[in-house]
């Protein structure tokens, strides 16, 4: 099952994506090919799938976060309810 990502805004300097995933839904494989910032908009857990292994990453609502360009990975649900975060990347300097 696929996580639904409804894009917000999308133009030359930023994209903004809502994602939701029910339970145990996933992003599948992917690559940021530019960097961004995650506000969970749910307290709860996600597996995060990399070139490493499997990491659980533990959310909180509101608590943003930051990653650089090049992160590759698929990222999971873990938990027993609908998880949602908005995610946004940078395009431009």
């Amino acid at each position: 099952m696929r996580a639904v990502a409804t894009v917000q805004i999308d133009n030359a300097s930023v994209r903004v994506t809502e994602w939701r995933f029910a339970p145990g839904a996933t992003t599948g494989r992917h690559r940021h090919e530019h960097p961004y910032v995650v506000v969970p908009l749910s307290t709860g857990r996600l597996e995060v799938v990399g070139p490493d292994g499997v990491a659980p990453a533990d959310l909180r609502t509101g608590r943003a976060y930051f990653r650089p360009a090049g992160v590759e990975h698929d990222v999971k649900n873990a938990n027993p309810f609908e998880f949602a975060f908005v995610e946004i990347e940078w395009k431009a300097p």
